[in-house]
């Protein structure tokens, strides 16, 4: 049935649900875990590299090479915070008997994930959904919608009832 499970999780505190619905499974089937966490200026709590993508234009313009050295330090706190929730939701799972890896891969989220689990011949994705329709959904964008209509494998979709603010409205219609 299932016996390799793809976890796909983000640094929200909705990842602790989707981490235990799929380590249930897991661990019931016997079936091994990959966590996965895609390092995305798109996910919520992530810094803004716009400035990351080309500094020397920046510094050419007279902007602060310490400007620029603060945000590759966020980068780089988000990046270890990723790694520091995916080592040890991979420790738990370990500790508890399920066999469990973790990697974190920058990317788009959806097609990442939709590639990683393709890539790695996954029977089945794990994945949260943060409960935005209508309006907001087709604004922002869905990463667990995108997944469902273009994964390889079947995909869980484990429902939190977060809608987006006012505010994730107003900065996609930017």
């Amino acid at each position: 049935m299932f016996n390799k499970i793809l976890v796909a999780l983000d640094t929200s505190t909705s990842s602790r649900s989707v981490f235990e619905e799929a380590f249930a499974l897991a661990k019931a089937l016997q079936a091994n875990l990959m966590l996965l966490h895609v390092l995305s200026p798109e996910e919520e709590g992530s810094p803004d590299i716009s400035l990351l993508s080309s500094p020397e234009y920046y510094v050419g313009l007279g902007m602060s090479t310490e400007i620029l050295k603060i945000q590759h330090s966020s980068w780089e706190e988000f990046v270890n915070r990723g790694l520091e929730m995916l080592r040890s939701f991979a420790d738990e799972a370990t500790a508890a008997g399920v066999s469990s890896e973790f990697t974190q891969n920058p990317g788009s989220p959806g097609q990442t994930i939709c590639e990683f689990a393709r890539n790695g011949e996954f029977d089945l994705i794990v994945i949260g959904r943060r409960g935005r329709s209508g309006l907001s959904e087709l604004l922002l964008g869905s990463v667990s919608n995108y997944v469902l209509h273009h994964a390889s494998c079947s995909v869980l979709t484990v429902q939190h009832p977060v809608t987006a603010t006012k505010t994730e409205v107003a900065q996609a219609e930017v």
